[in-house]
């Protein structure tokens, strides 16, 4: 049996997100990503009613005339949710854990993959994979997913994100859309990560608190590592203290962001306590904007 106040979140989260697909996000989210599942088929002359962005400019060069690119829309779409489960996502400094952002955003883009007749599937890992829920369509089976978000607890303290991503590749055999929601804290996974976008469309979405780079001027401050457990105490009425902190989490910022960049990777970044959904329908007109370059 589902305690009822766990039903209630999943309605009042169905609920929320339904409103924001159908209002923002239902053909932005179909352009950003039907076009991944789409093979060149041919070019032909432009046809009034054809969309500027599919003129072919360079064989309109050589031709003296207009031609387009035709294509062919593949079976349907199948998402992947890998989301982070480990205890750094267990962190907020407001009304919200990152947890709890990373739950939201990922049933955001479940109902938006239903509504386009798509397949979602979910892989929930710490330094292991704790969970797989394959591709599915439907919305028992989206609800389902959400319920598993909103209520799974990790075994494991660790966070191996290249052990998700080999687990992904292994039963992924399909081109997948693939949301790798994580705060990113852990290493060596670029190797895995390049290999793994090779073959799929990932989508890196970084979990964020304000408090993770800004440290509040409010005396001693005892600091735990959650997944290692190691403990500091830091006295955050220094300025010179405030600073190094704040330095430290750009420069872990900065890092990550040059990683995906060099992988070539789409990065969105979501904070807890900071609305996104204006971002992400950014996002996706700008992976729209992409396909036709």
């Amino acid at each position: 049996m589902i305690p009822k106040e766990i039903l209630k979140k999943v309605r009042q989260i169905e609920i929320r997100t339904n409103r924001v697909v159908d209002s923002l996000l239902g053909g932005e989210y179909h352009s950003a990503f039907k076009g991944r599942g789409m093979e060149f088929e041919e070019v032909r002359e432009y046809q009034p009613g054809d969309e500027i962005r599919t003129i072919d400019w360079n064989v309109t060069a050589r031709a003296g005339t207009p031609f387009v690119k035709v294509y062919r829309e593949e079976r349907e779409l199948t998402v992947l949710l890998l989301v982070d489960v480990s205890p750094s996502e267990q962190f907020g400094t407001g009304q919200q854990q990152k947890s709890e952002l990373a739950a939201e955003f990922s049933a955001l883009i479940s109902f938006a993959a239903i509504r386009n007749n798509d397949k979602i599937g979910l892989i929930l890992f710490s330094d292991e994979v704790e969970k797989y829920i394959p591709p599915k369509k439907g919305k028992k089976h989206v609800l389902r997913v959400v319920r598993e978000l909103l209520t799974y607890e990790p075994r494991s303290r660790g966070t191996d994100i290249a052990e998700a991503l080999r687990f992904l590749a292994r039963v992924a055999r399909r081109r997948s859309t693939v949301f790798l929601v994580s705060d990113y804290i852990a290493e060596d996974f670029e190797k895995v990560l390049s290999a793994v976008r090779s073959r799929h469309d990932v989508i890196a979405v970084r979990t964020s608190d304000p408090r993770e780079v800004q440290l509040p001027d409010v005396g001693l401050i005892t600091l735990e590592d959650a997944e290692t457990g190691e403990v500091v105490v830091v006295d955050s009425r220094s300025a010179h203290i405030r600073k190094l902190f704040e330095d430290r989490g750009q420069e872990e910022r900065s890092r990550q962001d040059s990683l995906l960049r060099s992988l070539k990777v789409d990065e969105l970044e979501i904070t807890t306590g900071k609305p996104y959904v204006q971002e992400l329908s950014r996002f996706f007109r700008l992976r729209e904007k992409k396909m036709y370059r």
